[in-house]
């Protein structure tokens, strides 16, 4: 019998595809799997179209066999089957595709839906096999042809014998090492499991004996006996839940689906089931899961949507179906048209990619908006839980996002008392009010007490208090909201002065030039610069930052990397109007020593105010109880 060579030029092209193309071992199964549903798919296809052919296509069916004692993994079908020729051209020669010569052969018909297209999944075998032998007869011959290689040295055909039409894929494991266990490609549970992860969907069943047990007969009632047997299983469940209609598929199943598939013990928030045709054709069930995993937040997290090309798992984690403001959105993604790389496990970037992705973005956003809009309670349990996600993905990529995301951000009202959209708040804005005014801190009750934002209540005007770290971003990123700039009121004017009150600022600056290098001098470094301010209303002072950087900036970059980050300068603004800061200048006069002490209280309070830490406590306390004398 003689041995033949590989077509393809080289032993190398073999070991790339054994040793490179293929990152997981446990990827052979789902390959000859898939082999096999494209053999009864060209059977099934050919009855169609020939009167001739008469098969019940209620038996097709892939079965699974293992031998655990000599170490035999056998793929069955009873698909088409292949030739002699055949067996040469589609395994001889690497790369050749008998799939995709059908698939080009029918592409006149729609309904043509053959899964292997680039004839390199079978030698995924020999990434666990010492040995594989195909035998296979085709339908309609009388001859059956077995086709044995290592891997290595080329391939022998020879005649064989098999009853009815179809192919075996015989695979001798190879012996396991400390590093890897081959051995458990033969156990029940670990068969089980990869057919359920990546071949559930396989329009056929795929059988295998599995052990059972039963009650013996004959046995006592009160001493029970059991024996094991051997019974054949279906593995798979066929039909995706996807494939069905919406009116078909009750809230039952999708929350059975959303539990079993990601492990999740809640209920998802909501479903997403859509589809569509056109440029690109795909189908897909959305989950919004109702809580966020414990790991959500940390680099561990993996987010992505499950992809699958006909019912076979190419990706576990497709990340880039899924836009970074949108990562919590769990599901699957069915596609014919997706143009995969030779390994099926990583997709090519092209334009079906794409606009799958941007589907998917539109249909995620417009679920939420409806919920807005019409489940305010539900969404709001929702934003409880991946609002920061929302705001997260708004700044990132630098704004690009923004348009789809800032119609879904809430804030706290400080006017209306509760969380309001952007759109809210702007359409409850007092007239007069040409800015959308915020704050940033750590707790509303402590930003709702600074002097900005009483000034501002008493105008009439609404401020939105900030409270996660990512919120001060948010402005930056919008710099407008329907064409109303964003305002810091803790740092930036506030607008709300006449040209004859920013006048008599100026004017009650010079005249108390000396009073304010006084202040100045007392406090030293600890201040830039103190000045007047008429935005104070019944405080007497408050801290501001120098810079354009605002304290609740400077806090979360001392907190990505501090030493990297030195303390902004301050200023400190004082109201003229107010008794203690009158009391400060009156004290100048007669008690250098006291309005000294009145220049350090009133700063130690303005750090307070801006939620800044006191450089030294304990000499607050002390002067504190020193003026109580």
């Amino acid at each position: 019998m003689e041995k033949k060579q590989f077509k393809a030029e080289s032993q190398r092209l073999m070991d790339l595809m054994i040793n490179s193309i293929y990152t997981h071992q446990e990827i052979f199964l789902r390959e000859i799997i898939s082999n096999a549903s494209d053999a009864i798919d060209k059977l099934a296809y050919t009855a169609l179209t020939d009167d001739r052919v008469g098969i019940d296509r209620d038996q097709f069916a892939i079965t699974i066999t293992r031998d655990q004692a000599a170490g035999v993994l056998t793929v069955s079908d009873n698909g088409i089957g292949m030739t002699r020729e055949e067996l040469e051209e589609n395994l001889g020669t690497i790369c050749k595709s008998g799939s995709l010569s059908f698939k080009q052969a029918m592409e006149k018909n729609e309904d043509i839906d053959i899964i292997g297209q680039f004839g390199v999944g079978f030698y995924a075998a020999f990434m666990v096999a010492s040995g594989v032998s195909v035998i296979s007869k085709k339908y309609g011959q009388e001859q059956a042809w077995k086709w044995t290689s290592d891997g290595k040295d080329g391939y022998t055909v020879e005649p064989a014998e098999r009853e009815a039409p179809g192919t075996d894929v015989v695979m001798t494991l190879k012996q396991d090492t400390e590093d890897e266990q081959y051995s458990r490609f033969l156990e029940e549970y670990e068969i089980r499991s990869l057919v359920k992860k990546y071949s559930d969907y396989i329009r056929y069943p795929i059988r295998m004996e599995v052990s059972k047990s039963r009650l013996k007969e004959d046995c006592p009632a009160d001493k029970p006996e059991y024996e094991s047997y051997m019974e054949e299983d279906t593995l798979n469940s066929m039909v995706p839940l996807w494939q069905r209609a919406k009116k078909d598929v009750t809230e039952e199943e999708y929350d059975s689906f959303y539990r079993e598939k990601f492990y999740d013990y809640n209920k998802p928030l909501r479903v997403i089931h859509s589809s569509a045709e056109g440029t690109v054709s795909f189908k897909a069930l959305l989950f919004i899961p109702g809580k966020a995993p414990f790991d959500f937040y940390s680099k561990d997290y993996k987010p992505g949507l499950q992809l699958y090309s006909s019912g076979v798992m190419i990706m576990e984690n497709c990340e880039d179906l899924l836009p970074e403001h949108f990562r919590f959105v769990r599901g699957v993604v069915d596609s014919q048209d997706l143009s995969l790389n030779i390994s099926r496990e990583m997709l090519q970037h092209n334009r079906q990619l794409t606009l799958i992705a941007r589907n998917i973005e539109k249909k995620i956003k417009s679920e939420l908006k409806s919920m807005l809009e019409n489940e305010r309670e539900k969404f709001q349990e929702f934003y409880g839980v991946f609002g920061r996600q929302l705001k997260y993905g708004t700044v990132a990529d630098y704004g690009a996002h923004k348009d789809v995301t800032q119609d879904l951000l809430l804030f706290y009202s400080q006017k209306q008392g509760k969380a309001v959209t952007l759109k809210e708040y702007t359409d409850a804005m007092a007239e007069g009010q040409e800015k959308i005014y915020y704050v940033s801190g750590e707790n509303k009750d402590r930003l709702a007490k600074l002097p900005q934002v009483r000034m501002l209540e008493e105008k009439g005007y609404d401020v939105l208090l900030f409270t996660d770290e990512v919120d001060e971003f948010i402005p930056q990123t919008l710099m407008t909201y329907e064409e109303k700039q964003f305002c810091n009121a803790a740092t930036e004017d506030l607008g709300l002065q006449s040209e004859e009150e920013k006048k008599a600022i100026e004017e009650k600056t010079e005249e108390l030039k000396e009073f304010l290098c006084f202040v100045k001098n007392t406090l030293g470094d600890s201040v830039k610069e103190v000045r007047l301010s008429g935005n104070l209303g019944s405080a007497p002072a408050c801290a501001t930052p120098a810079s354009g950087i605002s304290f609740e900036m400077e806090k979360y970059m001392k907190r990505v990397n501090p030493d990297m980050v030195f303390p902004g300068e301050r200023i400190l603004e004082l109201n003229p109007e107010h008794p203690a800061v009158q009391a400060m200048q009156a004290a100048l006069i007669s008690d250098t020593q006291k309005a000294q002490d009145y220049a350090r209280l009133l700063w130690a309070q303005a750090q307070l105010l801006a939620e800044l830490p006191l450089e030294d406590p304990a000499a607050y306390t002390q002067l504190v109880c020193k003026l109580m004398k």
